[in-house]
């Protein structure tokens, strides 16, 4: 929403709610600069019904009544615009206080800052601690990646956008034109999930490949957007989570951390490699290729010439 729009809707507001009897247009007209400068009666006129129905689009209960002189007036009754008072009970305010101070490391760390003062204000003890309350550990959600917040906006107000993105088997990236659907973070990593419009189909992205600037487009959406979007599980079946195979392979000792910890054996070869069989199902060849010349597939050959493959694909880039 335009600046001059939100504050003359917000000056609407508050006349409609200041007031203690009906106002009618042209006393609005008067009490609001925006209205002044509307010009002629009829831009005026469209201007105002235009503000009265967003208004009662955001929820506001905007009253039309007749005023002493028989014009028609317009008020918005305190007692009808007021919420209820919240109440929370103790898991609700911890819960609640736990989502918010997730963030507190992140870029929404002001408004997570926001959110746990309204809690208080709603009857959360200002020297609550939910950790020690619960006994927990205090959850973080890192937020490195610079395309986070744009991608996290255009989410929200469904836009399209376009970033370079650089693929686990590309040398250079490329761009893509994606309608993001929803972000979400997978042991440490924050991914997004769209509709890529080159390819016209589903894709998932890592946002700590997305390099430059993310930028948006004004077009609408063109296709649907899923009710559910499963953002870790095509993830997770990348990373070899859904496995239904063994492979064997080569790891150089010091190295490939994360390959160690889904093993299901390790046995030491000397000279600095050791043999790990790892459970894996689609996607385990892009996954080996980051760790480059520290890894070596033994076994099954078709995994290996996968691997092989996309070397190759980095090496010619």
């Amino acid at each position: 929403m335009a600046i001059a729009k939100a504050e003359r809707l917000m000056n609407l507001a508050l006349c409609l709610l200041g007031t203690r009897r009906p106002l009618s247009k042209r006393e609005l007209r008067e009490s609001i600069e925006a209205y002044l400068e509307a010009g002629s009666d009829d831009s005026f006129n469209r201007m105002f019904e235009r503000d009265k129905d967003d208004l009662r689009e955001l929820g506001l209960v905007i009253e039309t009544v007749e005023n002493l002189d028989g014009e028609v007036g317009y008020l918005a009754r305190r007692d009808s615009n007021r919420l209820p008072p919240v109440t929370l009970d103790a898991e609700e305010a911890a819960a609640l206080g736990l989502a918010a101070k997730v963030w507190q490391q992140a870029r929404l760390a002001g408004a997570a800052s926001g959110a746990l003062q309204k809690l208080r204000a709603a009857g959360l003890p200002e020297d609550f601690d939910p950790y020690e309350t619960h006994g927990a550990l205090e959850p973080r959600i890192p937020v490195h990646e610079a395309a986070f917040e744009p991608l996290m906006l255009a989410c929200r107000d469904r836009r399209p956008v376009v970033f370079d993105y650089r693929k686990a088997t590309a040398a250079h990236p490329e761009p893509r034109h994606v309608e993001p659907w929803a972000l979400e973070c997978w042991r440490g990593h924050w991914y997004l999930a769209g509709w890529d419009r080159d390819r016209s189909a589903e894709r998932v992205f890592r946002l700590s490949r997305i390099t430059g600037k993310v930028r948006t487009r004004g077009a609408r959406f063109t296709a649907p957007v899923p009710d559910v979007v499963t953002v870790r599980e095509t993830v997770a079946s990348w990373a070899g989570e859904t496995a239904d195979r063994s492979a064997l392979i080569r790891l150089r000792v010091g190295a490939g951390y994360p390959l160690r910890a889904k093993a299901a054996s390790v046995r030491e070869l000397g000279d600095g490699w050791d043999e790990l069989e790892i459970p894996y199902g689609h996607g385990l060849d892009a996954w080996l290729v980051e760790f480059g010349p520290d890894v070596v597939v033994l076994e099954p050959a078709e995994l290996r010439a996968d691997v092989v493959d996309r070397l190759r694909a980095v090496a010619k880039g």
